[in-house]
């Protein structure tokens, strides 16, 4: 396995995963209440980006459904997180009402394991061999962990004011991203 490829595909995958910049959407989430286990998480994420790595295409083709379409519906998922952020209203309220978990939807999917990795998955299959993926994808759920179980921490570190106003920037830029993604599968 070359070294290179594996931190070209962990690199990739860390920045189109972007945990640094969904930290204040779940730090966010725990403060409402909802529970997010860090193990459930990162399972859920290994399980559906695996999943995706060896029969994502098979998938949608088996629904009809082409990649750019499901990149599209994966957009606007994340351009109402966006708007949640930036808003502080609640648009997914199905697990929010009782403080449930989180830890699944909207956590592992589509936050860390959300169209825009599972697309990349599959894109990286031409250019790079499924173990040299295979070891990107588990690096960055390495990752994921870490900064999981670091968000009670970080979040007591983090004011009031500073956490809000990184919510607000951050809603921003995922609306931005989203709007990105939309315009580039259109």
């Amino acid at each position: 396995m070359n070294v290179t490829a594996v931190i070209s595909v962990s690199l990739i995958l860390f920045s189109v995963i972007d945990i640094i910049g969904s930290l204040p959407v779940i730090i966010n989430m725990k403060k409402e209440g909802i529970k997010i286990s860090p193990t459930l998480a990162t399972s859920a994420a290994a399980i559906i980006m695996m999943s995706f790595l060896f029969f994502g295409t098979t998938i949608l083709n088996l629904f009809g459904i082409e990649i750019a379409s499901f990149a599209l519906a994966g957009s606007l998922i994340i351009f109402f997180i966006g708007l949640e952020m930036i808003l502080g209203i609640r648009i997914f309220r199905d697990h929010h009402e009782d403080g449930g978990s989180g830890s699944i939807v909207p956590i592992a999917f589509p936050i860390l394991a959300g169209a825009g990795t599972l697309t990349t998955i599959v894109s990286l299959k031409v250019e790079y061999t499924t173990s040299t993926i295979i070891a990107g994808i588990i690096i960055n759920l390495v990752i994921m962990f870490i900064i999981l179980k670091s968000t009670d921490w970080l979040s007591r570190k983090m004011s009031p004011q500073v956490s809000s106003t990184l919510r607000k920037v951050f809603g921003i830029l995922i609306i931005a991203i989203a709007i990105q993604m939309f315009k580039q599968y259109i």
